[in-house]
C-alpha cells in the first residue's frame, strides 16, 4: 500500500522561511531610520507652526528652534545645521535631506535617500 506525502517538507519549509526571514531582518534594521526621519519632520512642523504668526523670520532664530526640537526629540543625525533653510517666493522653506545608513550583512548595507520640506509662512 502506497501513501502519497501531503503537505510541506522539511525543505519546503527552508524555502519559504529563509526569505520572510530576511525581509523581517530587513524592517528590524529600517526601523530605526523610518523613526528618526518621522522626529526630524514632526519637529519641523512644529517649528513651523511656531512661526506662522505672520512676523519677520530670522533664519538664524528657526536654526535655534530648530535645534531645541531637535534636543527634546532626541534627534542626533541630522543636526539643526544639516537643515537648508532659504527663501522661496514670498516665504521661507526648511529642508532636510540626508542619508540613513543601516548595516546588514558582512559588507551589504542599506542606504536610504530621506528628504523634507516644510514652508514657513
Amino acid at each position: 500500500m502506497h501513501r502519497s506525502q501531503r503537505g510541506v517538507t522539511f525543505i519546503g519549509w527552508l524555502f519559504l522561511l529563509i526569505p520572510v526571514a530576511i525581509l523581517v531582518y530587513v524592517g528590524i534594521r529600517l526601523t530605526p531610520l523610518y523613526l528618526n526621519y518621522f522626529r526630524v519632520a514632526r519637529s519641523l512642523e512644529q517649528t513651523a507652526t511656531q512661526f506662522q504668526d505672520g512676523g519677520q523670520i530670522n533664519p538664524q532664530q528657526v536654526r535655534s528652534t530648530i535645534d531645541k526640537h531637535f534636543d527634546i526629540e532626541s534627534i542626533e543625525f541630522p543636526t539643526a545645521k544639516d537643515i537648508d533653510i532659504h527663501r522661496q517666493g514670498e516665504g521661507w522653506v526648511m529642508v532636510a535631506e540626508y542619508e540613513g545608513y543601516a548595516p546588514l550583512f558582512a559588507n551589504i548595507a542599506l542606504v536610504i535617500d530621506f528628504r523634507k520640506e516644510v514652508e514657513l509662512r
